[in-house]
């Protein structure tokens, strides 16, 4: 069985690039993009791709080409997005945990929004722009306790989760934010959680902003955009994933002829299914009754089995007939938490190429080098040609900063 990425053999990429391997197809990032954008046509949505899901520099590149917007939680991920070509203007500053360090940066760079997540962030994000003698644009990231239905470690939405403003809260939040000589109240935003498979909670969630928007309104605090976010999920197995038109017909909906542009910032649900994980078979392992299929590729390559038990397809580019059996598929790292699938019912032998589906997503992004182990090598394919855009970690590069302090 030959397995291609668009017009590419994935053998040949492993072949000259080794395992294991990230490979993403430039056409499926393009398809997923412009299905948001035809979903919402005539909403005409800024679209902040949440760069946290995949930051390699040229799938940025890509999304800022097409028009995008960006998503950042990190002051490395407002630098990424600026080396890539994207525009600090289109960019939101959200996360929990902003330094004073990030705030200034993102102030000085002109980012179009900071999505504040608390009455103390208002303090701080305040003197900041002071400081730099800017007044900051500001959006409160309220936390409307939806349930999002999904793994608890991606639930954002709750009031158990650390992210955003109680809903009690938010009104005294505004009023605070309006006294405040460096801030500009532009939004409201909401991130209810991650790989949402429903559309309800969703919709849920932006009624209940836009009824705070109409409070606020009320009170004379009138906002420019409202930002629902992302978390829109993907197919790993055999999800129903949402229907975008039926959400922005829900949210064309609940809009009315209220004055506000929309905001949304789809991460996993852009790059999710664009990529995949190449990983060589080292060897067949029995103990006892069970069996492991032991990879070249490990837990530092792909977290989100052993973070979130997450499943990914596992195909096999040259099954043998009949030698399928049941095994855990495990890398080499010295974890009993170091697997990519467990239970499954695989063929496999030394030597065979597996291919890892839905790897655009939290795979890289997440990478690391524990086990002293190299990052891998990412590959962006375009119809029948293929370049390398970032090449595998070598272990000198790793022990270079280290040896200079010995």
């Amino acid at each position: 069985m030959s397995l291609y990425c668009e017009n590419v053999s994935l053998n040949a990429l492993a072949e000259e690039f080794g395992t294991p391997l990230y490979v993403y197809s430039q056409a499926a990032l393009t398809a997923a993009y412009e299905n948001y954008a035809s979903a919402f046509d005539g909403l005409s949505p800024l679209l902040c791709y949440a760069v946290k899901a995949n930051g390699n520099l040229s799938i940025l590149r890509h999304f800022a080409g097409l028009g995008c917007g960006f998503d950042i939680v990190s002051g490395g991920e407002l630098a990424r997005v600026l080396a890539a070509g994207g525009r600090a203007d289109q960019t939101i500053f959200s996360g929990v945990g902003k330094s004073r360090a990030e705030m200034m940066y993102a102030l000085e760079a002109g980012i179009k929004c900071f999505n504040v997540e608390s009455l103390p962030e208002l303090g701080q994000l305040n003197a900041a722009a002071a400081e730099c003698g800017i007044v900051a644009p500001v959006s409160l990231r309220i936390n409307p306790d939806v349930d999002a239905q999904t793994h608890p470690y991606i639930s954002t939405g709750l009031k158990a989760n650390k992210f955003g403003i109680a809903m009690e809260d938010a009104e005294a939040a505004y009023y605070h934010a309006a006294t405040l000589p460096h801030l500009r109240i532009t939004g409201i935003d909401c991130h209810i959680g991650s790989q949402l498979t429903n559309l309800s909670p969703l919709v849920e969630a932006c009624g209940r902003l836009l009824d705070l928007a109409d409070r606020l309104a009320a009170q004379g605090i009138e906002l420019e955009h409202i930002d629902l976010g992302g978390g829109v999920g993907i197919v790993y197995h055999d999800e129903t994933v949402p229907d975008l038109s039926a959400y922005a017909q829900a949210v064309r909906h609940l809009l009315g002829n209220r004055a506000l542009s929309l905001i949304l910032e789809p991460g996993r649900s852009l790059v999710g299914n664009a990529g995949l994980l190449l990983t060589r078979v080292e060897r067949v392992k029995r103990n006892g009754d069970k069996y492991f299929v032991v990879v070249d590729a490990a837990m530092n390559d792909l977290m989100r089995p052993a973070l979130y038990q997450a499943y990914h397809h596992i195909d096999n580019t040259n099954p043998q007939p009949g030698n399928t059996f049941t095994a855990d598929v495990v890398g080499p790292v010295c974890e009993t938490g170091d697997f990519l699938a467990q239970n499954r019912r695989i063929a496999a032998q030394t030597g065979d190429l597996l291919v890892i589906r839905s790897a655009g997503a939290y795979a890289a992004s997440m990478a690391s080098n524990y086990n002293t182990r190299p990052r891998a090598a990412e590959v962006l394919v375009n119809g029948s040609e293929f370049r390398l855009i970032r090449p595998r970690e070598q272990i000198t590069e790793m022990l270079e900063r280290e040896l200079a302090c010995l």
